[in-house]
């Protein structure tokens, strides 16, 4: 039961829930996560801990950077809600409109869109 509870607080934040959305199919640094929610590094963090604890992302560090994308390997539990999320999703309006805007995002060059976020 707590792994299910895990996943639903972390699912229950729209910030979060948009987040795990445009994971989808790629990996993206934290600057990039910043830049799409509109959010301080430092709550972007927190959100994506959160998710990260409760196994619907994982992260790697890289140099300077820290990327998050889906589990490659996600619990059967996990798929399933990343399945669900996406039907359910799929027509959503904040959804498709982060679906056109992130081409823009991830074409952004990290370094500068970085150091924007750190000063």
């Amino acid at each position: 039961m707590r792994d299910v509870m895990s996943v639903t607080k972390a699912l229950a934040d729209e910030k979060r829930t948009r987040a795990v959305m445009f994971l989808r199919g790629r990996e993206m640094c934290v600057c990039q996560v910043v830049e799409m929610l509109g959010l301080a590094p430092s709550t972007v963090s927190k959100h994506l801990d959160i998710l990260n604890q409760a196994g619907l992302i994982e992260s790697r560090k890289a140099g300077r950077w820290v990327y998050y994308r889906l589990p490659d390997t996600p619990s059967a539990s996990v798929k399933k809600v990343l399945a669900w999320l996406e039907c359910s999703l799929a027509e959503d309006p904040q959804i498709l409109r982060d679906a056109k805007r992130l081409p823009a995002v991830m074409g952004m060059d990290k370094e500068k869109l970085c150091c924007r976020y750190r000063s």
